[in-house]
């Protein structure tokens, strides 16, 4: 069977969506040809719309069961599609729900129940994500998965008037899940040793971290805070230029390490680095409660790094 039109699945998080990339470059390597459909939500349409690897991208609003106007619509979308391949890298219950809203079964890569190419692995939900994707693609014939290239993306950095050199600070994380954050006042004596070192803290963080960040440069005015400034695409260029990178197990850190910077990644007992941390060159350390991580210890993991550099 030709494959003329290829849909991929990725709905999120941002963290999930970084480890996609590769895959995402896999997928089109091997449908050169195709037309290929991203199906995302919205907070990925930046990025989305600017990967190379897409010819259309479209955003799924996520539509519950009491909205049947809109699953009608959804399903109506999807069928129009004519896929011949889905590749379900969300393998969720949701995404896996859409085979069965195809109505003609496409070949389909995924965990949906009666798919043509199931990732047959019972082991799979103990797997890191990137060993899971890959391994997954491999049962669907894609036996080549490359490490993201992110040399596409283009940013322009000049309207932040950085320092130079300097490191990114990731302070912030999701607002329901606090236990994954280190507390502020270590970043911000974090921020007054990399000054003492003449090295520019750079805070990266969204709108609603706005006030966190400006506690941590009220402590260290020489620190650059970017709250709310930056976009996906600008983190990863801002990545590129940075000596090193230290944050809580966030998205923008798997942007950040995904841009092949030197980082070092906080966890607490709220998630697993041996299934979600970021690859390259990273340094994860992990406490049960990130209170009881000093602020030694990460000085010393990223003075390790910047002398391995």
């Amino acid at each position: 069977m030709t494959i003329r039109r290829v849909l991929v699945i990725k709905l999120g998080a941002l963290g999930d969506f970084v480890q996609a990339l590769g895959p995402f470059s896999a997928i089109r390597a091997h449908h050169p040809d195709a037309h290929i459909t991203l199906l995302t939500t919205r907070p990925f349409a930046e990025m989305a719309h600017a990967c190379p690897w897409f010819d259309e991208v479209w955003l799924d609003d996520k539509p519950s069961l009491w909205q049947p106007a809109k699953l009608m619509e959804l399903r109506r979308t999807l069928r129009q599609g004519r896929f011949d391949r889905v590749y379900d890298l969300q393998t969720s219950d949701r995404s896996s729900s859409y085979f069965r809203l195809m109505g003609r079964a496409p070949q389909w890569s995924g965990i949906a129940p009666g798919c043509s190419h199931p990732h047959a692995n019972p082991k799979r939900d103990v797997m890191h994500t990137i060993e899971r994707q890959r391994e997954q693609l491999a049962m669907a014939g894609i036996t080549e998965v490359p490490p993201p290239d992110l040399s596409w993306i283009k940013s322009d950095l000049v309207r932040f008037g950085l320092p130079h050199p300097y490191v990114l600070l990731c302070p912030g994380g999701a607002a329901h899940r606090p236990a994954k954050r280190w507390p502020s006042e270590r970043f911000a004596a974090l921020a007054v040793w990399l000054a003492e070192r003449s090295v520019g803290p750079v805070l990266l963080g969204t709108d609603k971290e706005a006030e966190q960040l400006a506690a941590i440069g009220a402590a260290c005015p020489q620190v650059v805070d970017l709250a709310g400034r930056t976009s996906a695409l600008d983190i990863i260029a801002l990545a590129r230029d940075a000596l090193a990178a230290v944050g809580n197990d966030t998205g923008p850190m798997h942007l950040i390490a995904a841009g092949g910077c030197p980082s070092v990644v906080l966890f607490s007992h709220e998630s697993d680095p041996s299934l979600c941390a970021p690859r390259g060159k990273v340094t994860v350390l992990r406490r049960p409660r990130l209170s009881d991580l000093g602020e030694t210890e990460v000085e010393t993991a990223l003075a390790r790094l910047l002398d391995g550099l």
